[in-house]
């Protein structure tokens, strides 16, 4: 598991991502918007809307919003034009970050994603300059508390996961992009608890960072992702537990 995806189920585990429930929502419902404008408001013939509406119940986000989301998407109900967009930069020692947007103003979100790498310790790169360290790939999180990971890990291949790491008290299973949606139903009918699916950037390969470095990457992604046009970060940077222990005693309210 990448240390940036350990970062977001420790946030998970603690119930941080409730303090930001409004925002999650937004974010979410851009998702559900775009994927409505690129592929139509049918769930059964858009892979990326069904994803998105999943993702969305998965967070508990109310079907009222949901639905409000896909009428927008749609064109019956008004909303701003978002576009997509794919930042790439560089964290404190060097460590690749990409930052995956949908904004109404390119240039606002731009700029302050710009500052807000300045602001700690990275920089804002050309495009293309560490996008080719990534992989597309289906992610799936489950819940392995109470449960025999090894044999979830087993019952993950067997439905066609590519790879899958154990991590604590959760599995992180991989998957190709077009068959993330069949992994999860296999999962699912076999009654095993997902925690989220969704398609995101996985590092090839993982860098260790020395630990004031570390710390200021984590601060970085976390106010990466804060912004509200910003839909993921994902980063090659690794953190150990006890880095990851560290900063969260740093930032009790993060």
């Amino acid at each position: 598991m990448s240390g940036h995806s350990k970062w977001s189920t420790i946030k998970r585990q603690k119930g941080v991502a409730d303090a930001r429930r409004g925002q999650i929502f937004t974010k979410l419902a851009r998702e559900i918007i775009v994927a409505v404008r690129e592929g139509g408001s049918n769930p059964e013939a858009n892979f990326r809307l069904r994803l998105a509406v999943q993702k969305a119940r998965d967070s508990n986000m109310p079907l009222d919003n949901i639905d409000r989301a896909i009428k927008r998407g749609s064109g019956q109900a008004e909303g701003a034009s978002l576009a997509e967009m794919v930042l790439e930069g560089y964290g404190p020692s060097g460590a690749a970050i990409l930052v995956s947007a949908l904004s109404d103003n390119r240039n606002r979100t731009l700029q302050d994603v710009r500052i807000i790498f300045f602001r700690n310790g990275g920089n804002l790169g050309e495009s293309g300059c560490v996008a080719w360290l990534f992989d597309n790939r289906g992610v799936i999180t489950v819940d392995a508390r109470e449960q025999d990971a090894e044999a979830l890990a087993l019952e993950a291949i067997d439905a066609g996961a590519e790879d899958v790491k154990i991590e604590n008290n959760y599995i992180e299973i991989y998957t190709r992009p077009e068959e993330l949606e069949k992994v999860r139903e296999a999962l699912k009918q076999k009654n095993i608890p997902v925690a989220s699916a969704e398609l995101s950037r996985v590092p090839k390969t993982v860098v260790q960072l020395e630990e004031k470095a570390a710390l200021q990457t984590l601060k970085l992604l976390d106010k990466l992702e804060e912004l509200d046009e910003v839909q993921s970060v994902s980063s090659n940077a690794d953190f150990s537990d006890s880095i990851l222990e560290k900063y969260q005693s740093l930032s009790p309210t993060r």
